[in-house]
């Protein structure tokens, strides 16, 4: 007989929108909600990866404030299939994860990716963190795609933007899903990277109706950001991120009671 529902965490793609994702971390970690499966696209699929190597949300609070563009841009000259090399980025995240793989996190992790040769989404749960978050992050058109065993590599959220249905098939008795998509009216496109962005969202948006999140209890904690693509406003992503989870917690609390009511193998 298990004594708890096993729970998992569903993180969205979103651009800089994802670092909302760590108050909705700093909130489970403050009221000792356990996180049992992560399945995460794209910044999901980072912020993930990190806590489940071990950094705490204060410590990716702290990663996020020191986060600039200027670190981790790359360009390709002349641009080719991206124009961002992304080398730099994927050094940065074996540094931050220490050379680990995905299998031997104490927490397992799912990063989702999508295969740009034949539109399948192809999962890793084992192998470099590095690369599979590298992978599940090439925006299509801002970084180079990456290669792996034959397949050409992009972002996750391009075919699971919030990999609910996922962390469920991992294991999980309650799934918590955070969508950190947000569609601003007349939004400013200022630059080829907001086009792009833009684009995503819209695409990101359709699949969502065409497909309904498959989680008990779902987050939306985006209410006000400018731009995906801008690191600027950390602060301002984290609280809403703790906010939302804040809010849903008495819906955490009664799933949690409400699986102890039932028997359970």
């Amino acid at each position: 007989m298990k004594n708890r529902p096993l729970i998992g965490l569903a993180l969205g793609s979103g651009g800089a929108r994802g670092i909302a994702h760590i108050g909705v971390l700093e909130v489970l970690e403050d009221y000792r909600i356990p996180v049992d499966f992560v399945a995460g696209s794209s910044m999901g699929a980072l912020v993930g990866s990190l806590f489940a190597y071990g950094h705490s949300a204060t410590d990716l609070t702290r990663m996020a404030n020191l986060f600039r563009r200027k670190y981790y841009l790359d360009f390709t000259i002349p641009p080719k299939m991206g124009l961002i090399n992304g080398k730099r980025l994927q050094e940065l995240i074996l540094m931050l994860s220490q050379g680990e793989d995905l299998d031997r996190l104490r927490t397992p992790v799912t990063v989702v990716t999508t295969d740009l040769n034949n539109g399948e989404r192809v999962l890793f749960t084992s192998g470099s963190i590095a690369k599979a978050v590298r992978a599940s992050i090439s925006i299509p058109g801002i970084f180079v795609p990456v290669s792996h065993e034959g397949r050409l590599l992009v972002d996750g959220g391009v075919i699971d933007r919030v990999p609910a249905s996922v962390v469920r098939d991992m294991g999980a008795d309650i799934v918590i899903a955070v969508d950190v998509s947000y569609f601003p009216k007349n939004p400013a496109n200022a630059t080829i990277y907001d086009v792009i962005m833009q684009s995503m969202e819209i695409m990101g948006r359709e699949l969502v109706r065409a497909k309904k999140i498959n989680a008990d209890i779902l987050m939306q904690p985006i209410i006000n950001q400018r731009s995906a693509v801008v690191f600027d406003d950390i602060q301002s992503l984290i609280e809403q991120g703790r906010e939302e989870a804040l809010r849903a917690l008495p819906r955490i609390h009664e799933k949690m009671e409400g699986w102890k009511g039932r028997d359970h193998e």
